[in-house]
């Protein structure tokens, strides 16, 4: 009783409704205490708190084959709880460790079996399979999992049999693969549905062959016309919307390449012929009939690059702005 000031400081705990105390006595374990006051002997009782509250966790991207070859970055979000506090503390010294590694290690197995197009097109779907595998695993530590959100980072290689092409550039793949998720086209090559006006508008560019003998309008002119028509429509402000800078190596009939320059990174911009200055941001392999049609606004960049008219190599987001220089030409 004289102590019982100090020592009922050390014996009584307040435990809140979101959590429950696991007690050992002398070693052993007792029923789950709480939510309320729980009277503990010192010396004698040793005790652990038990959150039940929902938690989560994210599973840190890494890199996974899937089926089909392709190469890609994942990740994924899950949310879980305690439902037995006594086997979270008798199963498994460290339950969040633990769990991170089971959701890995599912995910994992459950890509490998699957195609890159099914995994894009139905995480959710995975995402419900794996918690009953990874719920059968984490019930018997007293823990279940109620939710888990796969997070595709980036596609770092496509695979070999991809519409984009097996022998297409990897700088423009991601921008490639972005827009086929984004919509289904049919069988037929025909368009998908239109996305935002500021984006690149993927369409069938299948155009027929000129008839023998026939030669280029007044309104397409030759590579060197091309030159020539682009100057007007350079400005300051499309300097300033683009800054970069492009070289385009122009294959001409006769099968020789001719190389020009668009540098849009000073003054009102420069086009000219040969290589830039400096380094480009950009390079891009053309055929000189498809440099006319994109110019002329015939035909798309992504649609020249999907039928694999158009190669590119350099950075992906400089090569989205491409498509700003051609809308100048309106």
């Amino acid at each position: 009783m004289i102590t019982f000031p100090i020592s009922g400081w050390f014996a009584l705990k307040i435990v809140p409704t979101y959590e429950r105390m696991i007690v050992f006595r002398l070693g052993r374990i007792r029923t789950p205490q709480g939510p309320g006051m729980v009277l503990l002997l010192p010396f004698i009782d040793s005790f652990q708190r038990v959150d039940l509250r929902t938690r989560a966790f994210s599973v840190p991207p890494c890199k996974l084959a899937s089926k089909d070859g392709a190469v890609l970055s994942v990740g994924a979000d899950v949310q879980f709880r305690i439902w037995d506090p006594v086997l979270s503390v008798m199963t498994v010294k460290d339950l969040n460790t633990a769990t991170r590694m089971t959701a890995q290690n599912a995910m994992t197995k459950a890509l490998l079996k699957r195609p890159l197009r099914e995994i894009q097109m139905e995480k959710l779907k995975i995402g419900d399979q794996l918690l009953l595998e990874i719920n059968d695993v984490t019930r018997a530590w007293g823990l279940e999992v109620d939710r888990m959100e796969l997070a595709v980072e980036a596609v770092l290689q496509l695979p070999q049999d991809s519409p984009t092409g097996p022998n297409l550039d990897s700088t423009l793949q991601q921008l490639a693969l972005h827009f086929l998720g984004g919509g289904t086209s049919s069988a037929a090559g025909g368009a998908p549905h239109p996305g935002p006006a500021d984006t690149l508008e993927m369409v069938s560019e299948v155009e027929p062959p000129a008839p023998h003998g026939a030669g280029p309008s007044p309104k397409q002119p030759v590579a060197e016309g091309l030159l020539t028509a682009l100057k007007p429509f350079l400005s300051e402000a499309l300097v300033s919307q683009v800054g970069a800078c492009y070289q385009f190596n122009v294959v001409l009939p006769s099968g020789t390449q001719s190389i020009y320059f668009l540098d849009l990174t000073t003054g009102q911009g420069r086009v000219g012929h040969g290589v830039p200055d400096g380094i480009p941001d950009v390079v891009v392999e053309v055929a000189e009939a498809d440099l006319r049609a994109l110019l002329c606004r015939e035909l798309r960049p992504l649609g020249a690059y999907m039928s694999g008219r158009l190669k590119v190599k350099g950075d992906l987001a400089v090569a989205m702005k491409l498509e700003a220089v051609l809308r100048a030409l309106k």
